[in-house]
């Protein structure tokens, strides 16, 4: 009973910490381009040989 009394309130807070990151990404635009990050990798990039 003395873990769960130490571990609940870590695990809590971690998780609280990352809905809070989640939130401040969201707010700052990070997933506002999901689509263009996709297709962004199928795009071949032309090499000229020297």
């Amino acid at each position: 009973m003395n873990g769960v009394a130490f571990m609940l309130p870590i695990a809590l807070g971690m998780g609280l910490l990352g809905l809070v990151a989640f939130f401040w990404s969201l707010k700052r635009g990070q997933f506002s381009d999901l689509d263009g990050a996709a297709a962004r990798i199928l795009i071949e990039d032309e090499e000229r040989e020297p």
